[in-house]
Order: structure tokens, then C-alpha cells, then sequence
């Protein structure tokens, strides 16, 4: 008999609770789930592999809609309206373990690619970089800010920030190497601390989820979560 009042006391609640946040679960299924699965999206980035173009602790915005339309959580395809271009930075999951990656796409499909002493080489031409000084790491952490080498670097016209350390091991040089049809290689800003296509080899089109549009904003990770103001709404190139 006891077993029986307590089981309808649970029934009950269970029933109460169901009707108290029913809205707030379809709310979730039915909307935020597709939203951020198939159309935007916001991705938190932990490593300093894009630095300086982006920072541990940016929360950034993909759009999830700049190359196609994909049916919720899966990689299946329902519409299509552009590629990936060179410059542009995006989210994928990495052939290598399936880890969802930043990265800025450097070869598209039949492009010939080789890198020595950290200059790229694009179908045999070599890419344009202009030093510019430690004042833009301004935002930086200190200890980086100090050990790094920054430069812009102009991929057919598109040009972002790039940079080196020089006092630690890293590929520097590699290839030349042809990309595959339907495959991009990628590669981090920060060139001498990303795990990238140099690495892990092609990313194809298909794990290729979205475009990283801008900050939406920042902490420092590695100074109490401080809010860096001046990047918040920041746009990304």
C-alpha cells in the first residue's frame, strides 16, 4: 500500500513537472537544436592555434549557412550554394580524430602547396607577408607578446595576421603537396603551434560545418577569465 502512495506522489510530480517546462523542452528540441545544428552557431575556443587572429577564450559565430544547408546533427546535405575559398576561416572536424576545429583554409582543390621556413609557397608562387611590429599583440598575454614574430600575410588578396615563435620546435618546412578533389588544406595563424592539415593531412568538403564569422566575446583564460571588451562584436578576416 505504501509502495503504491509513494509511486502516485512520483506520478504526480513527474506529470506537475512535465506541464511546468513541456514549452521549454519542444523549445529546445524543436528549436535551438536545428538553429544551432544547421543554420548559427557559437564555438568556444580553448588553444591559442589561430592566434592572433583569434584568442583562447574567444567565443565565436558560425555561420553554418555560408556553404550549404545540412539536416539537423548530421553532416547530410540538403542544399548546397558555395565552397569553402581561400582566406576564409571555418569550422571542421578533423579527419585525424574527429576533434570540431578553427582553421583558415590555405589550398583549394588542385592546388599545389609547399611551405619553407614558414613561407608559403601557392602553385609555385610565393605568398606575400609585410613584418609588422609587437604593438598589435597588445591583447596578447605577455609572455607570448614577447616570444613572437608577427607578419600579414596576403593569400590572393585576402590578408590577416600570422605569427611564429621562433624558440620552439615546429614544422616550418613541407610539401610540395597537391590537394585532392573535394578535399582543402588547412592550416592555424599561429603556425608554429597548430595541429593542422601539415599534420593530420586534407580535410574534406563534408567535414567542413560552417564559416567563423566574428567574436562574439572574449575572456583571458590565463588571467581569471578577465573580459576582453575590445573584442566583443569583433569581426574576424
Amino acid at each position: 500500500m505504501k509502495k503504491k502512495m509513494k509511486a502516485e506522489r512520483v506520478k504526480k510530480y513527474l506529470c506537475r513537472l512535465w506541464r511546468e517546462w513541456r514549452i521549454v523542452v519542444f523549445f529546445i528540441v524543436f528549436v535551438v537544436i536545428p538553429v544551432k545544428s544547421s543554420l548559427a552557431d557559437w564555438n568556444w575556443v580553448p588553444t591559442g592555434s589561430m592566434n592572433p587572429t583569434i584568442l583562447e577564450g574567444d567565443l565565436i559565430y558560425v555561420n553554418k549557412l555560408a556553404y550549404d544547408l545540412r539536416f539537423p546533427l548530421t553532416l547530410h546535405r540538403l542544399a548546397k550554394w558555395s565552397d569553402p575559398e581561400r582566406g576564409d576561416i571555418i569550422v571542421c572536424f578533423s579527419p585525424d580524430d574527429g576533434t570540431r576545429l578553427v582553421k583558415r583554409v590555405i589550398g583549394l582543390p588542385g592546388d599545389t602547396i609547399r611551405m619553407r621556413n614558414n613561407t608559403l609557397f601557392l602553385n609555385g608562387e610565393p605568398v606575400g607577408y609585410t613584418k609588422i611590429g609587437r604593438k598589435y599583440t597588445e591583447i596578447m598575454s605577455g609572455k607570448r607578446r614577447v616570444m613572437c614574430v608577427l607578419a600579414i600575410e596576403d593569400l590572393d588578396g585576402v590578408t590577416h595576421s600570422v605569427m611564429s615563435v621562433p624558440s620552439i620546435q615546429a614544422m616550418r618546412s613541407f610539401g610540395p603537396v597537391t590537394v585532392p578533389q573535394g578535399s582543402y588544406f588547412v592550416m592555424g595563424d599561429n603556425r608554429d603551434s597548430s595541429k593542422d592539415s601539415r599534420y593530420f593531412g586534407f580535410v574534406n568538403r563534408e567535414s567542413i560545418v560552417g564559416k567563423a564569422k566574428g567574436v562574439i566575446g572574449s575572456f583571458n583564460i590565463t588571467d581569471k577569465y578577465q573580459p576582453r571588451f575590445k573584442r566583443f562584436f569583433e569581426s574576424l578576416k
